[in-house]
C-alpha cells in the first residue's frame, strides 16, 4: 500500500503536510505500527501528528515514555487530534504528560473538595480556612493557579476523549468542568486577599466577608470547556465604615477576577462576567445582601429571576453565600406569578433568535432555533411555574431538571428522555468544538476536515469506523427538528399561563377550606367533589402526580361550565377508565384545547359524557381539530362493507354497525361544541351516519333473509322529512319509505312478503340491544308514517303500486311530504325509478286552491291537536307559534305552488328552498331572514337540549339551569339564559307574523 493510500485510509486529509511532519527527524528510530496505531485513536489525525512531532522536539524523552507505554499511547494520540491547545499546554509544561494515564473502565470522577485543595495549595493557602489567603501573590501566582487548572482540565479532557459513552458522561464532565472553575475563583482570591492585605492590612481585609455566587452554567455545575464564568458578589464588613467595606469589596472582586482573566506568562483562563448583577453594567460590583434584597424586592425583571435559578454560593465567605441563597430564593419561585411572566420568558427566547446574526442561525449551536437554549428555556419555564408548588423541581442543572419535571409528570416520559437525549449530544458538540483550541465559540464547523474530526470525536473511544461529515449533519439536524418540536409543543403550552397564576391556596388546601373554595366555585357538592379529587389525587402513581398539577386548573373550567359537579364526577369516571393510557393526561398537559374541550363537554353534555364513558379512548380527539372531522358517508360505508366482511354473522355485524355510528354521533357532538361545523355540517353529517347505518342494516337484513330463500325483490329506503331534508339533529328519528320492485317473473305476493320481511328484520336489528349491551347508545328509530295512507297502510309497497296509488288516490299533504324525500339506502335503479314517480306528484303543475285550503286546514289541525296537553305555544320548538313548522309549512307551499316553474325550488333542505326563495323574490328579503334566524334558532335549542340532558326535548326550557345550559351549546356567554329566552320569543313572534301573512293571507 502506498504511504498516501496508508494515510487516507488512517483518516488523514491534508497529506502532503502530513508526509512530510512523517519524514522529522524527532520521529527517527520509533515504530511505525505503533506511531499509526496511536494515530488510528485521534479524532483528527493530522493534528495529532504535528502536535506530537512538535512536543517531541520540546521533551523527547518524557513524550517517548508515555509512547512507549501502550496504555497511555491512544490517550495521548486522542487528546492531541482532539485539542490543540492542550497540545500546546503540553509544550510548554511537559512535566505534567503524567496526566496522561491509562484509563479505567469507568473513568475516575474528581470531587469539587478535592479540586479547590489542589488549587488553594498551588498559591500557598490553607484549604481548611473558610476565607484562605495565598501565600504568593502578583504574576508567580498567576502562572501556579493556571498552570494547576490546566493540569487538571488535561485530566479531565483525557478521561473524556477516553470515555465510550460521551453522552452518558457529559453531566459528570460538565460538573467537574464547574467544580474546577470554582476552585480557581476560591484560589485567585486567596490571592487577592494576600495583595490587598498589603494594601489595608490582613487584619481589615480579613474583617470583610465576599462571597461569590456562581450563576448560569457555573452556578448549575454544568459549565463547558471554555465559557465565561458568571458571577455576582455579595460583600458584608465587621464594623467597618460602608465606604471601606465597598472599596475593599471590589478590591477582592477586582482582583480575583485579574487573577484568572490578566496576561501573562501563561495564559488567561477565562474571563469572569459579573453583568447580571443588580443593574448590570451600570450598578455597582458589589453589594450588601440587603441591597441585593432591595433591589429584587422592587426593580427586577422577569429575566433576573430566571438567571437566579442558577444561582450558588462557589466561593468566598460560605455563611454569607448560604445566606444570600436562602434570601433570593423566596423570589425565584414566586416571580412565575409577576404578571405577564410566561409571556416575557417567551419574548425573551424570541429576541435571543432575533439577535443571531443570519449567516450565524443555520450553524449556531446554542442560539438557533432547535438549539441548546430551546432546551434551557423550556425546562427553566417549567421549573419556575411548577416549582412553586413542587419543590421537587427546585434543581439547578439542566439534565437534573429534565428528570425531575418528568418524574413529576410534567414532561413526558418519552418527550423528557428525547429532550434528555439531545440536550447531552448538543453539549458533546459544544465541548468537542471548544476543545480544539479551547476557544468560546457554538458554531459548526464549515470545513469538512473539521466536521470529520467532530465527528469522530464525538462518537466515544469505542467507534472503530470513522463516521463522516455528512453522517454527522444529518444526525445533528435531526436533533435540531426534534428540539424544536419539543420547544414549541412544551415550552408554548398554555396550560403554563393558567399554572403560573395558581395560588399556594388553590392547590394546598385543608379539607374544610378546599370545600369553601369549591362552594364558592359553584360545586353544589363541595364534599362529594372533595371525594372524587381525593380518589384522582391519592397515592404515588404517575396518574396521580399528573393529576395533582391538573386538578387546580381543570376545576376551574368544570366551575365554568353549567354543572362542575358533573363534570368532575364524569372526569373521575373518564380517569378510571383510560387507567395508566400514558397520552391521556399527558394530552391535558399539554393541549390547551384538549383540556378546556374536555372541560366544558363534561360540564355541560350529558349526552358526550355518556358516550365518552364507554369511549373513553375518543378522548384523544380533542387535542386535534382534524381529528374532530366527521367522516364522509363513502368512509363510513367503506368501513362498515369491511366490518361485514370479517364478521358475517348479523349480531356481530349490526353491533359493529351501530357502535361505528354511535362512534360518528360522538365526533360530530364534540366537533360542535368545539365551534367546529356550522348547524347545517352537523345536519349533514348526522344524516351521513345514519345513512350508512341504515344502509348497513338493510345489507345484513338482506342476507339474513336471502340466506334463507332466494332473492325475489330489491328493497329501496327512501329518507323522509328532516332526515329527508339532511337537517336532523342529535336523537332525530329517521323518517323513511319503504318501496320494493320485484325481479321479473316472480310471483308479486311472494315479492311483497318477502320485503315486508326484510324491511321488519332491518327495524328489528337498529333497535334491539346490542351484545353485550353498550351503555348511552342512541338508537336509530325507524319512522315509516308518512307512507300512503299513514299508520293504516302497509309497511312497504312495490313500485307499481306507488306509481298506482299517487296517480288515483294521492292527497296533498302526501305531496308535500314528498317534497323531502332522497335516496337513503338500495338499489339506485329502483331510488331513481321512484323518484320519476314522485317527481309529477311533489311538482304539480298547479296547486289549486282547493289544495292550498286543505293545506292550510291540516296546519291549522295540527296545531290545535298535536300540540302536548298543557304545552306553552309560545315556548314549543317544533309546533310552537313561529317555530320550526311554521317555516317549513310555508317554504312547502311555495315549493309546491312555484317548485315546477323554478327547478331550483326543487331541493329537499328547508334553508337551501330559503335560499332560492329569497333570489327569486317569492317572499321578501326580510322576511325570509327572520324565517331563517327563526328555524336555525329553534334547531339549535332542540339539539342543546338533547346534548345537556341526554334527552329529546321540543320545549324551550323554564328551568333557569335548563335554560343557561342551552344558551351555552346557543352559544351564549355565562348567565344568558334569560337573553337567549328573549330572543327566543322575540324572533318567534316575528317569524310567525311572516308565516301568518304569508301561510294564511293575512
Amino acid at each position: 500500500m502506498s504511504l498516501n493510500r496508508k494515510l487516507i485510509s488512517y483518516g488523514f486529509t491534508d497529506l502532503e503536510k502530513s508526509r512530510r511532519f512523517l519524514d522529522a527527524p524527532e520521529l527517527q528510530g520509533l515504530n511505525d505500527d505503533d506511531l499509526f496505531a496511536g494515530l488510528a485513536a485521534a479524532a483528527d489525525p493530522d493534528l495529532a501528528l504535528q502536535s506530537f512531532v512538535r512536543l517531541l522536539a520540546g521533551s523527547r524523552k518524557a513524550v517517548l515514555t508515555a509512547f512507549a507505554d501502550e496504555g497511555r499511547r491512544g490517550p495521548l494520540f486522542r487528546l492531541l487530534g482532539a485539542s490543540e491547545a492542550l497540545g500546546e499546554f503540553l509544550m510548554r509544561r511537559p512535566e505534567h504528560l503524567d496526566v496522561v494515564r491509562p484509563g479505567p473502565a469507568t473513568p475516575a470522577v474528581v470531587g469539587p473538595e478535592h479540586l479547590r485543595s489542589e488549587l488553594l495549595l498551588a498559591v500557598d493557602a490553607d484549604p481548611s480556612e473558610d476565607n484562605p489567603v495565598a501565600g504568593v501573590s502578583g504574576p508567580d501566582a498567576y502562572r501556579r493557579l493556571r498552570v494547576t487548572y490546566r493540569r487538571h482540565l488535561t485530566d479531565l479532557a483525557v478521561r473524556d476523549l477516553g470515555h465510550c459513552a460521551p453522552v452518558d458522561y457529559l453531566p459528570v464532565v460538565a460538573r467537574e468542568l464547574a467544580d474546577l472553575a470554582t476552585a480557581a475563583l476560591e484560589a485567585s482570591l486567596a490571592v487577592a486577599r494576600a495583595e490587598l492585605g498589603e494594601t489595608y492590612g490582613s487584619d481589615v481585609v480579613a474583617r470583610v466577608r465576599l462571597a461569590v455566587i456562581a450563576m448560569g452554567k457555573c452556578g448549575a455545575r454544568e459549565l463547558n470547556y471554555i465559557s465565561d464564568v458568571d458571577v455576582v458578589y455579595v460583600v458584608e464588613g465587621d464594623d467597618l465604615d460602608d465606604t471601606t467595606v465597598t472599596r475593599i469589596g471590589t478590591g477582592l472582586a477586582s482582583g480575583m477576577a485579574r487573577g484568572v482573566y490578566s496576561a501573562g506568562p501563561e495564559p488567561a483562563l477565562w474571563e469572569v462576567d459579573a453583568n447580571l448583577r443588580p443593574e448590570g453594567k451600570d450598578g455597582q460590583l458589589v453589594r450588601t445582601l440587603q441591597s441585593h434584597v432591595s433591589y429584587y424586592e422592587r426593580w427586577a425583571k422577569t429575566w433576573e429571576f430566571q438567571a437566579l435559578l442558577k444561582a450558588r454560593a462557589a466561593a468566598g465567605d460560605p455563611e454569607l453565600g448560604r445566606r444570600y441563597e436562602e434570601a433570593i430564593a423566596p423570589f425565584v419561585w414566586a416571580s412565575s406569578q409577576r404578571e405577564g411572566f410566561v409571556e416575557a420568558v417567551r419574548a425573551m427566547r424570541r429576541r435571543v433568535t432575533d439577535n443571531i446574526p443570519r449567516e450565524e442561525e443555520a450553524r449556531q449551536l446554542k442560539l438557533g432555533p432547535g438549539g441548546l437554549r430551546d432546551v434551557e428555556f423550556t425546562v427553566q419555564l417549567l421549573q419556575l411555574v411548577h416549582g412553586r408548588l413542587d419543590e421537587s423541581l427546585r434543581v439547578r442543572d439542566t439534565v437534573t431538571a429534565i428528570g425531575a419535571l418528568s418524574a413529576a409528570g410534567y414532561v413526558g416520559r418519552s418527550d423528557a428522555l428525547d429532550l434528555d437525549d439531545a440536550y447531552r449530544y448538543l453539549r458533546v458538540l459544544e465541548h468537542r468544538i471548544q476543545l480544539v483550541q479551547m476557544r468560546r465559540t457554538h458554531l459548526m464547523p464549515e470545513d469538512e476536515s473539521a466536521l470529520r474530526a467532530l465527528a469522530r470525536s464525538s462518537q466515544g473511544c469505542l467507534v472503530t469506523v470513522r463516521p463522516s461529515p455528512q453522517s454527522l449533519h444529518d444526525e445533528w439536524q435531526r436533533t435540531r427538528k426534534l428540539v424544536r418540536r419539543l420547544h414549541e409543543s412544551i415550552f408554548y403550552r398554555p396550560l403554563l399561563i393558567n399554572a403560573a397564576t395558581l395560588r399556594p391556596e388553590d392547590v394546598q388546601l385543608t379539607a374544610e377550606a378546599a370545600q369553601a373554595r369549591l362552594a364558592a366555585l359553584g360545586y353544589l357538592d363541595p364534599r362529594g367533589a372533595m371525594r372524587h379529587i381525593e380518589s384522582l389525587t391519592g397515592g404515588l402513581r404517575r396518574r396521580a402526580m399528573l393529576q395533582r398539577q391538573l386538578l387546580p386548573i381543570l376545576l376551574a373550567w368544570f366551575a365554568d361550565g353549567v354543572d362542575p359537579d358533573a363534570g368532575l364526577l364524569g372526569f373521575r369516571r373518564l380517569s378510571e377508565s383510560l387507567g395508566e393510557s400514558h397520552w391521556y393526561l399527558g394530552m391535558l398537559r399539554d393541549s390547551n384545547a384538549a383540556a378546556e374541550r374536555l372541560c366544558a363537554v363534561l360540564s355541560s353534555s350529558r349526552f358526550i359524557t355518556d358516550l365518552l364513558e364507554v369511549s373513553p379512548e375518543s378522548t384523544q380527539w380533542l387535542g386535534s381539530d382534524a381529528a374532530l372531522v366527521p367522516g364522509t358517508f363513502d368512509a363510513q360505508w367503506q368501513e362498515i362493507q369491511s366490518k361485514m366482511s370479517r364478521h358475517p354473522e348479523p349480531g356481530e355485524a349490526i353491533r359493529l354497525i351501530r357502535l361505528i355510528r354511535r362512534r360518528e354521533l360522538l365526533r360530530i357532538a364534540i366537533a360542535d361544541s368545539s365551534h367546529l361545523l356550522s348547524q347545517a355540517e352537523v345536519g349533514e353529517a348526522l344524516a351521513d351516519a345514519d345513512r350508512a347505518a341504515i344502509l348497513g342494516a338493510l345489507h345484513v337484513a338482506e342476507s339474513q333473509v336471502f340466506g334463507q330463500e332466494e332473492q325475489l325483490t330489491h328493497v329501496v329506503i327512501m329518507a323522509m322529512g328532516r332526515q329527508g331534508g339532511r337537517e336532523i339533529t342529535y336523537g332525530s328519528d329517521a323518517d323513511v319509505l319503504y318501496v320494493h320492485r320485484p325481479l321479473q317473473g316472480v310471483d308479486e305476493a311472494a315479492a311483497q312478503q318477502q320485503a315486508e320481511a326484510i324491511v321488519a328484520r332491518l327495524a328489528a336489528l337498529l333497535t334491539q340491544p346490542c351484545k353485550p349491551p353498550v351503555l348511552a347508545e342512541r338508537v336509530l328509530e325507524i319512522d315509516a308514517a308518512l307512507r300512503p295512507e299513514g299508520k293504516q297502510g302497509v309497511m312497504v309497497r312495490s313500485l307499481g303500486s306507488y306509481r298506482e296509488y299517487y296517480r288515483r288516490w294521492s292527497l296533498v299533504w302526501e305531496a308535500q311530504a314528498l317534497l323531502r324525500a332522497r335516496p337513503l339506502a338500495g338499489d339506485d335503479d329502483v331510488a331513481a325509478e321512484f323518484l320519476q314517480v314522485i317527481d309529477a306528484v311533489r311538482y304539480p303543475e298547479e296547486l289549486s286552491e282547493t289544495d292550498v285550503r286543505e293545506i292550510r286546514r291540516i296546519k291549522a289541525r295540527v296545531e290545535s291537536e298535536r300540540l302536548p296537553r298543557g304545552a306553552d305555544p309560545s315556548r314549543h320548538l317544533k309546533l310552537g307559534r313561529g317555530a320550526l313548522s311554521d317555516v317549513e309549512w310555508l317554504v312547502q307551499l311555495l315549493q309546491l305552488q312555484h317548485a315546477r316553474a323554478v327547478p331550483a325550488l326543487r331541493v329537499q333542505s328547508t334553508l337551501a328552498a330559503l335560499d332560492v326563495i329569497a333570489s327569486e323574490g317569492l317572499l321578501p328579503g326580510e322576511d325570509v331572514a327572520t324565517l331563517r334566524e327563526s328555524w336555525n334558532l329553534a334547531t339549535r335549542i332542540r339539539a342543546a337540549n338533547v346534548i345537556w340532558s341526554g334527552r329529546g326535548s321540543d320545549l324551550l326550557p323554564s328551568s333557569r339551569r335548563d335554560l343557561e345550559a342551552v344558551a351555552r351549546w346557543c352559544g351564549y356567554g355565562p348567565d344568558s339564559g334569560s337573553d337567549l329566552e328573549e330572543d327566543y320569543l322575540r324572533m318567534t313572534r316575528r317569524s310567525r307574523a311572516v308565516f301568518e301573512r304569508h301561510f294564511y293571507g293575512y
